[in-house]
């Protein structure tokens, strides 16, 4: 009995170890999809694209990204979280993936998704945001602003990606530290936050200097202040908001995953294609076009930023409460 036991034990082992082997040499054999969890325009999507045409040379497969905007990006990061764990639906992601179960559990909703169903691949970037308004704005400084909103509270608009999105928890984390009170328009996805901008419909919005740097460069905004720790190289006459004693820092990183139980062998092998097309001409010159550093974390790295940013980021929300 024992023995007959034993075989089937090291059947299934040598069964599990040959499966693994054989998908690690076939895959891919189809096209892979990134689901970008919001409209086209924004961070996560202009990450995304140059990342899948360099992956797609090391990968010889065609990579599609799939734009699933919506609840600050929680509908495709739900989709993403009940993919089929093959390694063919991976998910370029913002910390809206953090903030989202947080504020889930705050405003006792019931979580659409959770962290831990994904797998962390590698992060891509990792930018400061920024407080933009337009150039026509009565507003030239922070203090200009802060000084309006609070003469006017509850008047004042701004955009965002979505309830509890990366853009919305910028801003919050900016007017709690101000003590400012704002109306909330919400989007979804980036690049109909800054239309809304710019058409006049809100009138500031919380970005990164990627996001933005087309019109930044044109005239058609104006940056404000750096959520960042120091000044942005790429605008060092902007303050930040800790220097001008308010203390707000928030960062808006980029990153790959893929659901919690893809196999290790698959992980692996997009572990390695990323890394190598994050440093493909292809991504570089994308990324240095939009004035955004390339900050790679490989998955073991990234995995343990992703828990410290869950910490200071739960920390954060938690003393600020449910937000609107």
């Amino acid at each position: 009995m024992y023995g007959k036991h034993l075989g089937k034990f090291l059947f299934a082992f040598v069964y599990a170890l040959t499966s693994s082997w054989l998908t690690a040499q076939t895959y891919p054999d189809k096209p892979i999809t990134i689901i970008v969890p919001f409209t086209p325009g924004g961070v996560s999507d202009i990450t995304a694209r140059p990342l899948a045409a360099a992956m797609t040379v090391n990968l010889n497969q065609t990579i599609l990204i799939d734009n699933k905007g919506g609840a600050g990006g929680a509908i495709g990061m739900s989709v993403a979280a009940k993919a089929k764990p093959d390694g063919y639906t991976l998910m370029m992601a913002l910390p809206s993936m953090i903030t989202i179960p947080i504020s889930d559990r705050i405003s006792a909703r019931p979580s659409s998704f959770q962290v831990n169903q994904f797998k962390p691949i590698a992060r891509l970037t990792a930018d400061p945001t920024v407080l933009a308004v337009r150039p026509d704005s009565p507003w030239k400084t922070l203090a200009d602003f802060i000084r309006d909103v609070r003469a006017k509270p509850g008047t004042i608009s701004y955009s965002s990606s979505g309830l509890y999105g990366t853009t919305h928890v910028a801003m919050e984390i900016l007017a709690h530290a101000a003590n400012l009170k704002m109306v909330h328009v919400p989007y979804t996805g980036g690049g109909l936050q800054v239309n809304a901008l710019l058409g006049g419909h809100v009138d500031a919005t919380m970005q990164t200097p990627g996001a933005i740097a087309g019109q930044i460069s044109a005239g058609k905004l104006r940056i404000l202040a750096t959520l960042s720790r120091e000044r942005i190289s790429a605008l060092p006459e902007i303050p930040t908001a800790t220097e001008l004693g308010y203390k707000a820092e928030f960062y808006l990183w980029t990153g790959l995953f893929a659901p919690a139980a893809t196999p290790d062998s698959v992980i692996n092998r997009l572990r390695a294609a990323t890394k190598e097309a994050a440093g493909h001409n292809t991504f570089k010159s994308a990324m240095s076009g939009l004035n955004t550093p390339i900050q790679y974390l490989d998955s073991d790295e990234f995995s343990s930023f992703i828990a410290e940013d869950t910490k200071r980021l739960d920390t954060v929300l938690t003393s600020m409460g449910e937000i609107k």
